[in-house]
């Protein structure tokens, strides 16, 4: 689905411009020093956001750092924003799989000691 919809990676600059084409972030209003956010855009692909709202929702529990992030968000800020938390997550991750021709790992790099 990713790969029919997405097609050439090189289009966008970088993953934000894909999490936003893909109309996953925010809407931000802006009006002197006041700042509203509300729900996500939903502008862009429909079937990119089903998509990754999907994988998002149905994240293994063997992927440990999205489970736990999703986790922490949904205790602070409620079941359906951590769900799309991690759809932006998982679509930077496509992006970058997409662009450098592999699949990187689900588990955070570690540092070097």
């Amino acid at each position: 689905m990713f790969v029919a919809e997405i097609g050439e990676p090189s289009r966008f600059t970088d993953a934000a411009h894909l999490v936003s084409w893909a109309g996953l972030t925010p809407k931000h209003r802006k009006s002197d020093t006041k700042v509203h956010r509300g729900p996500i855009t939903k502008q862009g692909s429909g079937p990119v956001r089903w998509a990754a709202i999907e994988a998002a929702q149905k994240v293994p529990a063997s992927a440990g750092w999205l489970v736990s992030s999703r986790a922490r968000i949904a205790e602070r800020r409620g079941r359906n924003i951590a769900t799309v938390a991690v759809a932006r997550k998982l679509l930077t991750l496509v992006y970058y799989g997409l662009r450098d021709g592999h699949i990187r790992a689900l588990a955070p790099a570690r540092a070097a000691a």
